[in-house]
């Protein structure tokens, strides 16, 4: 089992959560984060005043998936928020070595 997260640009949500439900994904958690890479944030002018925008919004999604879904899964979040710009994100894997279903007490890939 794997947790696949991904760093995406928030315009590219509908069309990543579309394309994970067309391949089957059962769930995915997502979180509105800020960070910077390569961008470095960006300077804007507001009231006349230049202001430093150190951090940029994104969008984190967080899927748990079985081994053998992990590059079918991978491969669709690329395609799906891919424009070519700077800041498209990043996706990792990370291995899981359990998880539990709460309400129903299954567990491995059960839980998923």
């Amino acid at each position: 089992m794997k947790l696949i997260t991904a760093i995406i640009q928030p315009s590219m949500l509908d069309q990543v959560q579309t394309a994970l439900v067309h391949l089957g994904a059962k769930g995915m958690t997502v979180s509105e984060v800020t960070g910077y890479a390569r961008q470095q944030g960006h300077k804007e002018v507001y009231r006349g005043e230049t202001m430093s925008i150190d951090f940029i919004l994104k969008v984190r999604l967080e899927l748990l998936t079985a081994d053998v879904d992990v590059e079918a899964v991978v491969g669709t979040i690329l395609k799906a928020a891919h424009t070519g710009e700077v800041g498209d994100g990043k996706v990792w894997v990370t291995p899981v070595e359990n998880a539990v279903r709460i309400r129903t007490g299954e567990t491995g890939d059960q839980a998923i």
